[in-house]
């Protein structure tokens, strides 16, 4: 008669360590997901209507229309967060790797500068129907955007600010339909960031993105309210 076999503790014990062994080893060869990077933003937007401009005008001021914001050749739809090592070498443009934007640069400064100047106007696209304008009135202009600079600049290992530059050309329609250049200037913004990363970068971005609304704001002002 066959006598049932009988195993010790210790073939069990290392039964199961070899067993545990193999799951592990299955689950160290599956892939890991990626590590998403932070997406970043210029924040809430102020709508809130400008002290100066608190007071309603006695007549209500001309439409803008406002265009598409550009930006260098090739970086349209580009997220990145970019930053410069002023004291290492000031021509070169490098990329956070763990952020991002939550959407291309151009793109949240039109909206920012959108919103902020309807506090003060009616704001138009180039595909709006002019005629449609409640109060019939003749554009002030058409206001293109062209981004020069976007980054956080690192003046040391230890400091580092948002800077923001963009170039503003006005351009109205003479009555015979042709375009008429009535400004251009280059506007500059510049803000410290608390900390040297990019959380401390996006805040004093979008500092620097309301400072620059506020002049672009008080410069369409001198081309009629």
């Amino acid at each position: 008669m066959a006598k049932p076999l009988h195993f010790s503790s210790a073939l069990l014990r290392a039964a199961t360590l070899s067993a545990a062994a193999l799951v592990l080893a299955a689950c160290s060869a599956l892939p890991t997901a990626p590590i998403q990077p932070v997406r970043y933003d210029l924040g809430l937007t102020d709508t809130a209507v400008p002290q100066a401009n608190a007071a309603a005008p006695s007549v209500a001021p001309p439409p803008l229309v406002l265009a598409e914001v550009q930006t260098p050749a090739g970086a349209d739809n580009s997220t990145a967060m970019l930053y410069r090592l002023a004291y290492a070498d000031q021509q070169e443009q490098r990329a956070y790797q763990g952020a991002r934007w939550s959407l291309p640069p151009a793109q949240m400064l039109e909206q920012r500068l959108r919103t902020r100047l309807a506090l003060e106007r009616p704001v138009l696209t180039e595909k709006d129907n002019l005629s449609a304008n409640p109060n019939d009135q003749r554009p002030l202009g058409l206001l293109r955007l062209e981004v020069v600079e976007f980054s956080q600049v690192f003046d040391s290992a230890q400091s580092s600010q948002a800077v923001v530059r963009i170039r503003a050309s006005l351009i109205a329609q003479d009555r015979r339909g042709g375009n008429v250049l009535l400004g251009q200037q280059l506007f500059s913004a510049q803000t410290p960031a608390v900390t040297g990363d990019a959380a401390g970068g996006a805040r004093a971005m979008a500092a620097s993105v309301n400072n620059l609304a506020t002049q672009l704001s008080s410069w369409l002002q001198k081309y009629g309210r």
